[in-house]
């Protein structure tokens, strides 16, 4: 992990030679209901990307998918040209349809249209890092990765994808990838309550690879929202305040990426997944996913 100080909670992560704030802001709820169109607001949205950076937030999570295009444009009049300091990663492997469906799109062809797309959006000329997604809307599926990856691998290569990283994978899967090309993230659904990825995160940890939850309040049962209220008000804070904190703490090589598109909640969250959480607490809280 990079020694780079930062005030935001959890400190920084090194993505390859890529330094990023350990807590990152994801884009997609920039966009219109069901992540289609344009947002109903869309000053407020110009200004949650320039309090991001306003936050020292070093990584944004962004798809062309989102909107499409909605997001990457958004960033790009927001914030460009881009401080040398912020790091923006995309994902492809999905596009939406217009009953704002995410049917997938992992040909050759599709991806390297992808690729540039998000390049042309979001005015660069090469990627930072992109994530290839896997599997569906209803989650990971078994299944070789090796002819997408391989096209993702040709484009980093030929200089326009700096680092790669897969996404909506089973353990399987990530081994096929490091298999074929360094990788230096998995984005996959995880939270407090949905914990099948703890082995998988132990392992990156080890090897310096991210690990980047999405959905960090979704899949609670009533009776798993009640045990982590209850904890959120002993510490008189939310519940998605202690869900980001304890994400942080579960490991270092957890990096958030929590959405918003009201600058007040996000300077919210970012004080949120500063709270500090006992040991005890922490054992209270690790009940919840078992």
């Amino acid at each position: 992990m990079s020694t780079l100080s930062t005030s935001l909670p959890g400190g920084t992560w090194t993505l390859g030679d890529l330094t990023v704030t350990r807590f990152g802001y994801g884009a997609m709820r920039l966009a219109g209901p069901g992540v289609m169109g344009p947002p109903a607001d869309r000053h407020s949205a110009l200004a949650v990307l320039r309090e991001v950076v306003g936050l020292g937030i070093t990584h944004i999570d962004t798809s062309d998918a989102y909107g499409p295009r909605v997001t990457n444009q958004l960033i790009r009049e927001a914030l460009h040209p881009y401080l040398d300091s912020l790091h923006i990663v995309t994902k492809v492997g999905a596009i939406r349809d217009r009953q704002g469906g995410w049917p997938p799109a992992r040909k050759p062809d599709e991806l390297r249209r992808s690729v540039h797309e998000n390049l042309e959006s979001l005015g660069l000329e090469a990627l930072d890092l992109v994530n290839l997604r896997l599997g569906n809307a209803e989650g990971p599926q078994p299944g070789s990765l090796a002819e997408p990856f391989e096209t993702l691998v040709e484009l980093q290569r030929q200089g326009l994808i700096r680092h790669l990283g897969v996404s909506n994978a089973i353990a399987e899967q990530v081994a096929e990838a490091q298999a074929i090309a360094p990788i230096v993230c998995v984005q996959n659904m995880y939270n407090l309550a949905y914990r099948q990825d703890d082995e998988l995160i132990d392992t990156l940890a080890k090897e310096g690879i991210a690990y980047v939850p999405f959905f960090p309040l979704g899949g609670f049962s009533p009776l798993q929202s009640s045990a982590l209220s209850t904890v959120a008000t002993r510490l008189d804070t939310s519940p998605m305040a202690v869900a980001l904190a304890w994400l942080l703490r579960r490991s270092p090589n957890i990096l958030l990426i929590p959405g918003t598109s009201s600058p007040a909640h996000l300077r919210e969250n970012v004080a949120g997944a500063g709270v500090p959480l006992s040991d005890e607490e922490l054992a209270e809280l690790d009940k919840i996913g078992h």
